[in-house]
């Protein structure tokens, strides 16, 4: 059986222009105090985010524009909501915050 070796080629290059041109989307799970200000990183970089944690609580207080890390304002929540993507966003913002209850635990 032969392979489409040129197949396999294109996907790191595609992947590369994504990144480069900030057409890439990033997935951010978990945001707490690792998550959260990567999350923000990236979206500074004007790449869109999305956020998963499967605390209601963070989801919820990021949502409203607030911060629960100290060391992380809420006027810098703010202005990664309000970036506006020039791509068809998955939402109006850069940085979207989702429950992912489909990361919950499987023992209970």
């Amino acid at each position: 059986m032969k392979k489409n070796h040129s197949a396999i080629k294109r996907s790191p290059l595609k992947l590369t222009h994504k990144i480069q041109q900030r057409q890439a989307r990033v997935g951010i799970i978990g945001l707490g105090y690792v998550g959260l200000p990567l999350a923000l990183l990236f979206s500074e970089q004007k790449f869109a985010v999305t956020g998963f944690d499967i605390d209601q609580r963070k989801v919820d207080i990021l949502a409203k524009g607030e911060s629960y890390i100290y060391r992380i304002t809420k006027e810098e929540i703010r202005t990664a909501n309000l970036r506006v993507s020039p791509l068809p966003p998955i939402t109006p913002s850069w940085l979207r915050w989702t429950l992912s209850s489909s990361a919950s635990h499987s023992s209970q």
